[in-house]
């Protein structure tokens, strides 16, 4: 597959970058549409993409920049460079998290309660980027020498080394659309702020275990593929303060309802 979509100018324009776009747009759509039925302001949406998104880039790429010092350490002025690829997903994550704290203690609202609107805009967002992974031919695993595999989606066929590789970037796009449906239907049942989040962190993190020991692209810290690692963290903090949050409060049966008045000290803020 061509990874250039069409040309502007002279300028090549990527299915990667169209298929991020496209799934930012989507993202905050579902993400307003949740925020309006808790109370919420709609353009409280937009006004937090608008600090997260430029955090979520910076943090993807220091992420990558990190775990692959071997090589910027000798050509730093390729660190700069993002047009040219190297955005870690984890480290947007991150930076996305920092947002969402500097946000919600700026426009004194729950920081859980905004987790909990765009999780499910994140993990629908990551699904779809893997598809960008398609057009680029990266983020695939392990060569299938097995005739009886080799056709798609089971393995995907990389021209640069003229092999059949295991799909892995499919792999985790499915898992996370799975993961998206399920979060939108958790989301009308939860009994704390924070579960939806909470549940995003652990079944994104399970995934990600599983899908990136498949992977011969992994960024490693020593021998530690360093996502697997992070993964693994996520999962135990997740699992420990969906835990912990439940028996701490479980007296408040009615946090959920009552998050939703922060509506109205938004509209003060804002006024």
């Amino acid at each position: 597959m061509d990874p250039v979509a069409f040309h502007i100018l002279g300028k090549p324009v990527y299915w990667y970058g169209i298929i991020i776009a496209l799934g930012v747009l989507i993202g905050i759509y579902l993400a307003m549409r949740h925020a309006n039925k808790l109370g919420y302001d709609q353009e409280m949406i937009i006004d937090f993409c608008l600090l997260a998104i430029p955090l979520a880039v910076i943090g993807a790429r220091i992420y990558y920049v990190v775990f692959s010092w071997e090589y910027y350490s000798k050509n730093p002025g390729d660190i700069i460079k993002i047009w040219e690829g190297g955005l870690a997903i984890y480290g947007a994550v991150i930076g996305g998290i920092v947002s969402a704290v500097i946000f919600a203690r700026r426009r004194k609202i729950d920081f859980w309660e905004l987790c909990d609107i765009v999780s499910p805009s994140l993990i629908l967002g990551q699904a779809l980027g893997r598809w960008g992974n398609f057009f680029n031919q990266e983020a695939y695993g392990y060569a299938v020498t097995n005739r009886a595999w080799q056709w798609f989606p089971a393995a995907v066929y990389i021209d640069a080394n003229a092999q059949w590789h295991m799909a892995t970037f499919f792999y985790e796009s499915m898992w996370n659309f799975i993961v998206f449906f399920f979060l939108l239907f958790y989301k009308k049942r939860r009994k704390k702020t924070g579960e939806v989040f909470l549940l995003y962190l652990i079944l994104y993190g399970v995934g990600r275990v599983v899908i990136e020991g498949l992977r011969t692209d992994s960024l490693y810290l020593g021998p530690i593929r360093v996502s697997q690692l992070l993964s693994g963290l996520l999962i135990l903090v997740g699992i420990v303060l969906f835990i912990v949050r439940r028996k701490r409060d479980m007296g408040n049966d009615n946090e959920v309802e009552d998050s939703k008045v922060n509506q109205e000290k938004l509209g003060e803020e804002e006024d």
